[in-house]
């Protein structure tokens, strides 16, 4: 059986083959429809539904829900009977919308209480809402957190929508003739097997008579307009993460990181929503999130707004500034610039924190559709800039920020109808295009100009193709995965080639994944490796190993989350047919970022060198090596038995095969690692946090806890452990004495029959009285309580306790501890993340409820 199958014949440029789908009940009508969060999951905006998908359980996987309802406009004013068809007005008369989701923006992860990604909705009735997902609430429809629109509608209302009340104001005396404008109408109704259908009875509630106390007052058309567009919200965008100070040299404060939310209107203007990083997560229950602040409201365009875009510049610099870019429906593009401290502290609506950059380009009446920006990182100083047009072309635009000086590649005609999606790839350069002409192209950046080459015909797949229809006739959207190996589009079937008793009312709309990680997008050598894998060219499989090689480099930095679906699918795809060209690569990424040589080092030789050089890397670089020891290289292995080989100190020899047991002993080896700096870390901030009496430390900041624990485990591996680690075990239990709180008692019982609880493993747990067999927290090694815990999917360990932000950025060990002020032990948040792994910790979900998949 092939695992590289022939192409299938799909409307894009060339042929390429997909290698899942999954189908939407209803259909996307807006561009960019489809996003792809930091944490692995995938919103699709189709019709009155959101629907979330995680990509690694499709196509039949569960799903979450965010359903839109109808909803009664803001009361804003009453008008004159003789107002209502005036020209202003007609758009609001004729309006007959139906609830339809128009924008939707991930943000970044750590906002949900649980520390996932928010995702922000705007409907076409031009409402904002936040929502969160239902970690704790068992159910598939997610919960709504914060009505942006009536935010907006109340802070508008406190400034009488910026108009001067003497002027703009009529008081309001009952007058019979005066009308508060409602629309109402009923949606059109089938009659009949033939489709027959009936005329819609619209009609326009607005014959109301004001009451004679009314506190709505009185106002013109023009008025009711104006106030209208200000409410109308059109699209919806994410910051990254800001922070005012650089992530590299110290570890953000509570308070000090936070997320905006741009929402553009009809008005033409922005307004933007300050989101705080919450200082504590949760997993068995929601929290209430901090609240989102509007900090700035400001004129952006003379036009409706329809594409915002986001961009952090230099977040290294001791001033981080961060990129807004804002299109409008008359053609104009602008770029605006702000600086992380500003937006921080920025308290007045009226005071704009942005100021223009660049106007880009000027108003030429063609509608933008669509944009996306990036700054590369290998130039932190320029951004690269894709405008989609309503005409069906793009432009790009490169700017040099420290000079303001901007040049344009382009326009292309790319397509025949409206740009629908524009999204960049591997590092700025690699960019992809959709329309609604149906037609997905890839363009590849080369010094001042693009080039369009083919999306990859031959990929490797795990499964064989669901049965889903293969004729289109539109596309509104696409999203790339955050490894940049996996693309995803939302596209609308040809209903004519549907069953339309069966076909036609299920498959509405198909979610295609297409591998990209044989994409060329630089020129390399005309090296090709010594494999013949089925059906993939030598060319595919030298730009698959490049692709391979920069995806892994991006994840060794600490600022980027640790999500690898995409990166473990691919190569367990490999591993079907060539176990071989797997295990190439990953010996040459290791040789190149791990040992720092590339000689054509034998296999054996590298992992020894590997292991060798621990104390060297940083925590990240070993959370990586974990994950893809585990997860590709030991895939055949369940994880609870890759545990259970901790508690053999010697690892693996003989029983096991050969080339497995390297890689088995590298895993323990590298875990052994991280417990000591987990454990050499906790005394040593036990030990400097002793003299502030931090015993009663804040709510959702760290303290030590499992010190007695720690100790055990430190004498069990006496022979094993570093000479530092069995200094900081000894100073610790002379220190502890003084303390009698039940955080540093070593004797545990059970949380089922009160018996006591030896220590013989920081993993499991077995009571002295029937056995019970008690899991251990990953990061204190306490007894975990039979209360939901923390889960990490990729190890399977939990956790009740959550580690510092400051463990996970030590750059090696042996570590100096003692260099760790008490501000910053102290007054850093919690993370839910692994300490083995560095993924995020989660809620373990049942199968049929939806969850995230980061490896």
């Amino acid at each position: 059986m092939s695992y590289f199958p022939s192409n299938s014949q799909i409307e894009t440029q060339n042929a390429a083959s997909r290698f899942q789908a999954a189908v939407l009940v209803d259909s996307p009508s807006f561009p960019n429809a489809i996003a792809w969060s930091d944490e692995n999951l995938i919103a699709v905006a189709s019709g009155h539904l959101v629907t979330i998908l995680n990509p690694a359980k499709l196509p039949f996987g569960p799903r979450g829900l965010i359903t839109i309802q109808k909803r009664q406009p803001f009361s804003i004013g009453f008008i004159d009977r003789q107002d209502l068809l005036s020209g202003c007005m007609l758009p609001t008369v004729l309006s007959r919308d139906e609830p339809c989701v128009r924008s939707i923006s991930w943000s970044p992860v750590g906002l949900a209480p649980n520390a996932g990604c928010l995702l922000a909705v705007c409907t076409r009735q031009g409402f904002v809402k936040l929502y969160r997902p239902p970690f704790c609430d068992f159910c598939a429809e997610w919960i709504e957190v914060e009505d942006i629109s009536t935010k907006l509608y109340d802070y508008l209302v406190s400034i009488n929508f910026g108009e001067v009340p003497a002027f703009s104001l009529k008081p309001c005396y009952g007058n019979e003739h005066e009308i508060e404008l409602e629309i109402d109408s009923d949606p059109l109704k089938e009659k009949n097997s033939n489709q027959n259908v009936r005329a819609s009875k619209s009609k326009v509630k607005s014959f109301r008579k004001m009451p004679e106390n009314c506190t709505v007052p009185s106002i013109t058309a023009d008025q009711y307009a104006s106030r209208s567009a200000m409410l109308s919200s059109l699209v919806v965008s994410w910051s990254p993460i800001l922070q005012s100070v650089p992530k590299i040299a110290s570890v953000p404060q509570d308070g000090a990181a936070i997320s905006l939310l741009a929402v553009g209107g009809k008005s033409g203007k922005v307004s933007l929503w300050r989101m705080p990083v919450p200082e504590c997560y949760s997993v068995d229950q929601s929290r209430v999130l901090a609240s989102v602040v509007l900090i700035g409201i400001f004129q952006a365009h003379d036009s409706w707004i329809t594409a915002i875009s986001w961009a952090l510049l230099d977040s290294d610099s001791s001033s981080p500034q961060v990129l807004l870019a804002t299109a409008s429906s008359d053609g104009s593009v602008r770029i605006w610039l702000a600086y992380n401290e500003i937006l921080l502290k920025s308290s007045e609506p009226t005071h704009t924190s942005f100021s223009l950059l660049k106007e880009v380009a000027t108003a030429d009446f063609v509608p933008v559709s669509v944009l996306s920006v990036i700054v590369p990182a290998k130039s932190p100083h320029k951004m690269h800039l894709a405008v989609g047009k309503g005409s069906g072309s793009f432009e790009l635009w490169i700017c040099d920020i420290s000079s303001k000086k901007i040049d344009k590649i382009g326009p292309y005609d790319a397509h025949n109808q409206a740009v629908t999606g524009l999204a960049w790839a591997f590092d700025g350069k690699c960019l992809h295009s959709c329309s609604q002409d149906n037609v997905v192209r890839c363009w590849i950046l080369s010094g001042s100009s693009l080039r369009e080459v083919s999306i990859p015909s031959n990929t490797p797949r795990l499964r064989s193709s669901t049965d889903f229809p293969d004729g289109f006739v539109s596309c509104f959207g696409l999203a790339v995965s955050p490894g940049n190996l996996v693309i995803a589009w939302v596209r609308n079937p040809d209903v004519d080639k549907l069953n339309p008793m069966y076909e036609g009312r299920t498959q509405k709309a198909i979610v295609e994944f297409f591998w990209i990680g044989g994409q060329q997008v630089d020129v390399l050598s005309n090296n090709s490796p010594d494999f013949d894998t089925e059906a993939i060219p030598e060319k595919e499989l030298v730009y698959w190993e490049s692709n391979f090689l920069w995806s892994l480099k991006q994840y060794e930095t600490q600022e980027k989350p640790l999500v690898v679906w995409d990166i473990v699918t691919a190569f367990l795809a490999f591993n079907h047919s060539k176990s071989e060209y797997v295990e190439h690569v990953l010996i040459k990424w290791l040789s190149i970022s791990y040992v720092g040589s590339h000689v054509g080092l034998p296999a054996e030789e590298v992992l020894l060198c590997v292991s060798r050089s621990f104390s060297k890397l940083t925590s990240r670089q070993l959370h990586l090596l974990n994950i893809i020891c585990r997860r590709i290289m030991l895939s055949e292995m369940k994880a609870d038995e890759i545990n259970s080989k901790l508690l053999n100190l010697e690892g693996v020899h003989g029983a096991e095969e050969e080339q497995r047991s390297l890689w088995i002993n590298l895993l323990l080896a590298s875990e052994r690692e991280l417990r000591e700096r987990l454990v050499g870390f906790t005394f040593s901030a036990f030990i400097s946090l002793m003299p502030a009496s931090a015993a009663n430390s804040p709510s959702g900041n760290w303290f030590p806890v499992g010190l007695a624990q720690m100790e055990q485990w430190v004498e069990l591996n006496h022979d094993h452990v570093q000479d530092q680690l069995k200094v900081l075990a000894s100073e610790v239990g002379k220190q502890e004495g003084r303390l009698q709180s039940s955080k540093y008692l070593a004797t545990e019982k059970c949380s089922y029959c009160s018996a006591s609880v030896p220590f013989e493993s920081p993993e499991v747990a077995f009571c002295r009285g029937k056995g019970h067999k008690l899991v251990r927290c990953a990061i204190s090694m306490v007894v975990c309580p039979p209360t939901p815990t923390w889960f990490c999917i990729c190890c399977h360990r939990q956790a009740f306790k959550l580690a510092s932000e400051t463990l996970f950025a030590i750059p090696g060990y042996p570590f100096n501890f003692k260099s760790l002020s008490t501000s910053s032990l102290l007054e850093v948040s919690l993370k839910p993340l692994c300490p083995f792994c560095g993924i995020l910790l989660q809620r373990l979900q049942p199968d049929f409820l939806l969850s995230a998949s980061p490896t």
